[in-house]
């Protein structure tokens, strides 16, 4: 039986495990299953490997996305200047990094993009934000990174975004975990009375399927996409990589 599965901590909500179990049913793949491993330090992963040989493939996820590098055998097909792996191909022990979440947030944000869609706010810093500004560089779409503290790779703080800066960034994309059930109350502190038709709101979470960032930005006219066909298509994506 082939093993495939996902490292992250916590794992109390994974749409990964959902996605393929479902996927393994009706494609009628029975040599394979899907497992959650959290681990509480990314060091542990030496010790899965070890303990789960027959482990073909992992996804990773927060807060491993970027920490995990230095712990790969190779990262060689993960494009250059992207600092981030989501998907972990295993053979004869070797661990072999990729990013399959830009495939994800491409395929999925592009349909949405209009020709004044010039400039882009990403909220938080994490794993998934290098691919989201991995995307943007590849579309030409200039960006800030916005966090609660100024810090190595953010421009902008919560407190600095005004009028000015949403008019002339009408791509908002959400990459933290605010508003994720079960927190679904919350969302990212920005100026929501400054958005209007011309913005294009992108939330990476799926659960639920309108976020409050994308529910107040909505009631203000914007157009809005949740996270759910990405992590479908770097799902398939992974697949395919672990199969090739």
């Amino acid at each position: 039986m082939r093993k495939f599965g996902l490292i992250g901590y916590p794992l109390t909500h994974s749409f990964s495990k959902k996605y393929f179990t479902e996927k393994f049913q009706r494609e009628g793949i029975n040599d394979a299953v899907y497992e959650l491993y959290p681990i509480k330090d990314i060091y542990e992963l030496r010790d899965l490997l070890k303990s789960t040989p027959d482990l073909k493939g992992l996804n990773v996820t927060i807060p491993y996305k970027q920490l995990v590098l230095r712990h790969l055998h190779s990262s060689a097909n993960i494009p250059h200047g992207l600092r981030a792996c989501n998907c972990i191909r295993i053979e004869k022990g070797k661990t072999f990094g990729h990013n399959t979440d830009v495939i994800g947030f491409e395929k999925s944000f592009k349909p949405g993009l209009k020709q004044f869609h010039k400039k882009a706010l990403i909220l938080g810093n994490g794993g998934a934000t290098a691919a989201v500004g991995f995307v943007f560089d590849q579309l030409k779409i200039e960006y800030k990174i916005v966090s609660r503290k100024i810090h190595d790779g953010s421009s902008l703080t919560y407190n600095d975004l005004d009028s000015s800066i949403l008019q002339a960034h009408t791509v908002i994309v959400n990459t933290t975990p605010l508003g994720m059930y079960p927190d679904i109350d919350s969302a990212p502190p920005i100026p929501y009375q400054f958005i209007g038709p011309r913005h294009y709101l992108f939330d990476l979470i799926y659960n639920p399927d309108k976020t409050s960032f994308l529910r107040r930005g909505e009631e203000q006219g914007a157009t809005i996409k949740n996270g759910l066909e990405m992590l479908e298509l770097q799902a398939e994506e992974s697949w395919r990589i672990w199969n090739q």
